[in-house]
């Protein structure tokens, strides 16, 4: 079954092409799926949610990327503004690839604060149909603004830092607090969280902006450290064979001795990029993280 008209919803069946060139989206629907490698307009989505498509993730779930298109449809065409370019118009001109980057959003609650959700990719493709946009939906249940950023896998900590001053700059229009955000990541992307959650990594990217209040990372082998470095939760599965949970587990450790508030979870079976656990033992980790 296809989607036929401007209102009706996507099934698992839809195509890949439907959703990319459907109204509601706009001009940014490309970037909801990997734009970094090829994803043919004939997959369905059903077919696109494999590691076929999203390499080196686990426990993928098609139902989940329905949802998530359906949703961002269903809000674009309620009149909420679910795209926001990091680049003017003026700096695209001048580098094309600018064009593919952006920010989507799920409004929470007006003067809530916010979270920057970074997926991971292996720097080679953004993996946000699983590894941001099932984060930003339940973070946005709870109330919170998530903002899913599409980043060029070759500048990816530039990319983060132009979205960060954009939210900060922007917060009144945005309708979000712009003190006490978070940011979030798995794998390349928790390292990107990560580096700009460290203060002086921020000040040296983006200039005079607030420090997140807490940084959430997922399988990741990030393991510098700095007195400078927000509070920061972790999670990773012992069966992760890109990112050892006990390097994770030293870099908190080493936090913690600076006085820097942390959490680790490990969860038992788990392989690398099980996303927020759906089906898991990791099931419910992001409760957890929001509670931290």
């Amino acid at each position: 079954m296809k989607t036929n008209s401007v209102t009706g919803s996507f099934t698992l069946s839809s195509i890949v092409g439907e959703v990319v060139h459907d109204p509601a989206f706009g001009s940014f629907g490309r970037l909801l799926f990997p734009v970094d490698m090829p994803v043919p307009d004939s997959m369905t989505l059903k077919e696109v949610t494999s590691s076929r498509t999203y390499l080196w993730y686990s426990n993928l779930h098609p139902d989940k990327t329905v949802e998530v298109v359906n949703k961002l449809k269903r809000r674009a065409l309620s009149g909420e503004r679910i795209f926001y370019p990091i680049y003017p118009e003026e700096e695209i001109r001048h580098d094309p690839d600018l064009a593919d980057t952006g920010l989507f959003c799920l409004h929470g609650k007006p003067g809530e604060k916010f979270a920057i959700i970074n997926a991971g990719g292996g720097f080679s493709y953004v993996a946000a149909m699983h590894d941001a946009f099932p984060h930003a939906l339940e973070l946005a249940r709870r109330g919170y603004t998530a903002f899913v950023l599409i980043y060029r896998p070759t500048h990816p900590y530039q990319d983060l830092a132009r979205a960060i001053q954009l939210i900060e700059a922007n917060a009144e229009i945005l309708r979000v607090n712009p003190d006490g955000y978070s940011l979030w990541g798995g794998s390349a992307g928790a390292r990107m969280a990560a580096a700009l959650g460290n203060a002086k990594n921020l000040r040296y990217l983006a200039g005079d902006v607030p420090q997140a209040a807490m940084v959430v990372t997922q399988y990741t082998g990030y393991d510098e450290v700095s007195r400078s470095d927000a509070p920061t939760y972790a999670c990773v599965g012992t069966n992760d064979r890109i990112a050892a949970w006990r390097i994770m587990e030293r870099r908190l450790r080493a936090l913690e001795s600076y006085g820097i508030p942390t959490r680790f979870h490990v969860y038992k079976g788990l392989h690398h990029g099980f996303g927020i656990g759906t089906g898991t033992v990791a099931e419910g980790w992001l409760n957890d993280a929001v509670a931290f």
